[in-house]
């Protein structure tokens, strides 16, 4: 039996969040999906599930979470600027990025100015630090 093809109203999750240059490849898009770094209207969801207009995706990318809503779908990979046109990023997702951006301004991780091996006063002060939280 032959199965129709999907109507102009969806589109899969994996070519959407592609076409949306949310991710570089559509395999790199499944992977995520499989992962479980993508949910659908709140559920995890798989490559293949359908998105429609007005559905929310939350998307786990490498320090953030971002919920958007989905805006258009049957479209193929295009511009960025045309593919921001896609979607819509909730109130609460932008104001918690910018809150996590202002935090790692105002913060950086210890580890980020470090370059090779510690130096041998590095490492006395990791062990004087150490013997005094051991004591």
């Amino acid at each position: 039996m032959h199965e129709s093809p999907a109507s102009p109203e969806s589109q899969r999750l994996d070519k959407w969040l592609w076409a949306a240059r949310w991710f570089k490849t559509r395999a790199l898009a499944a992977a995520q999906c499989d992962r479980g770094r993508v949910q659908v209207n709140g559920h995890p969801a798989k490559p293949a599930k359908e998105v429609r207009i007005g559905d929310v995706l939350r998307i786990e990318l490498e320090r953030e979470r971002r919920e958007i809503e989905v805006r258009q779908v049957g479209l193929q990979r295009q511009s960025a600027p045309l593919a921001q046109g896609m979607y819509l990023e909730t109130e609460d997702s932008r104001l918690a990025r910018e809150r996590q951006a202002e935090l790692r301004r105002l913060s950086p991780e210890p580890q980020a100015s470090r370059q090779g091996r510690p130096s041998k006063l590095d490492r006395r002060e990791l062990q004087r630090m150490l013997d005094r939280t051991l004591d």
